[in-house]
């Protein structure tokens, strides 16, 4: 028997109106003045001014840093910390999409750890606990509130690049379907098949468990079974509450078993030509599982059956092409950019591009099939 392992975020609290608890929570981790860190889009949102009164109404001093951007360089990281530094604040508040909780959970392990966020780019490299940290997510795509794992870009190499440490769990997670009410269809798209693609790939992985497949196969059924309402009305509360639910369940899983090879595609082309990370990963999703679904078929056939697609009488290498078609289908459902092209990728940037995706050894060695240089660049093409 392999010897298997999980870990996930201790405290998870899941409700409507959630975040109407977050002083009592920043006063049980012995805190009383936190430093939000959030984007401009949601600054403009008023969701951010909610949580300001919330923690003035507790009588809670807080500083907040709204400048994340999407995909955000690691030099970023050092305007927070300097903020938490000079404010004196004791804990971190990370509220938003993955972007704004990645620079959360990055801030509050430097501020307790000398040198740059570059020096621990890897795994378990962190030595020391960070801060006391809170995150709130506001989208249903990135899971981030319940990994290990930090993504920022390295623009100098034109990559994206991981921090993974069991000290960037949170120490709260604040799951509030009110928050992801009206969210726009578009960002409804990218989020939700991000978080659909952990799933799979937690689910398809190499390092996949018995705990993992559970969580990936539940949080499939609720993805890929509300995705397309929570598109269609924004305001579909019971399809928003389905949707947060079923990123958090693919977090957990993909924290534990891994990502596979579409995120490895998906970091070059982000880094280099700012595809937003779910869209890329949608783009390159087709394509990579046509190539991986050999090297596990089972496996790829099980997901036409969480998905809810007829399956009798077909061989298992039917069904699994049965799963691909219709993970194509629902991108074509929810108006998602099927090409590259459509973001500037030439035929001569992919060799380029196929070397990058190698460098993501991190991914591709818990990915089903091993991959050579001339496969990625025959993946890259398939999706021009």
């Amino acid at each position: 028997m392999s010897y298997e392992l999980f870990s996930t975020t201790q405290r998870v609290a899941f409700a409507q109106g959630a975040v109407n608890n977050l002083v009592s929570e920043i006063k049980r981790l012995g805190a009383s003045k936190p430093c939000i860190i959030t984007d401009p889009g949601l600054m403009s949102t008023g969701l951010v001014e909610k949580v300001q009164n919330i923690l003035k109404d507790g009588g809670l001093e807080s500083c907040l840093y709204g400048k994340v951007q999407a995909d955000p360089p690691y030099e970023l990281v050092d305007q927070t910390v300097e903020l938490v530094k000079s404010e004196g604040a004791d804990c971190v508040i990370g509220i938003g999409g993955g972007s704004s909780l990645d620079m959360a959970k990055v801030t509050s392990v430097m501020v307790k750890n000398p040198g740059s966020v570059s020096d621990y780019f890897g795994i378990d490299l962190i030595k020391n606990k960070g801060l006391p940290l809170i995150l709130i997510p506001t989208t249903a795509g990135t899971g981030s509130e319940v990994t290990p794992i930090v993504i920022l870009s390295d623009e100098g190499e034109k990559l994206k690049k991981g921090v993974v440490s069991p000290y960037l769990y949170p120490d709260c997670a604040l799951l509030d379907p009110e928050l992801t009410i009206g969210l726009p269809p578009a960002v409804t798209t990218a989020t939700g098949m991000d978080a659909l693609i952990h799933a799979v790939e937690a689910y398809t992985s190499k390092n996949a468990t018995p705990m993992s497949d559970i969580l990936a196969k539940e949080a499939m059924q609720l993805i890929f079974g509300n995705l397309r309402s929570a598109y269609a009305d924004g305001t579909n509360a019971e399809a928003r509450g389905n949707m947060l639910r079923g990123s958090m369940l693919a977090g957990m899983a993909f924290a534990n078993a891994g990502v596979t090879a579409v995120h490895a595609f998906a970091y070059p082309i982000g880094a280099e030509f700012h595809i937003p990370h779910g869209i890329a990963n949608t783009i390159m999703l087709v394509p990579v599982m046509r190539f991986n679904m050999l090297g596990n078929l089972e496996r790829f056939a099980d997901l036409a059956e969480i998905f809810g697609q007829p399956t009798e009488g077909l061989s298992t290498r039917q069904a699994a092409l049965k799963a691909v078609d219709s993970l194509a289908e629902l991108a074509e459902d929810l108006k998602v950019p099927q090409h590259l092209k459509d973001y500037g990728v030439k035929e001569a940037n992919v060799p380029e591009l196929a070397e990058g995706v190698l460098k993501v050894t991190r991914l591709l060695a818990n990915n089903p099939r091993k991959l050579e240089l001339a496969d990625a660049e025959a993946i890259y093409r398939a999706a021009l």
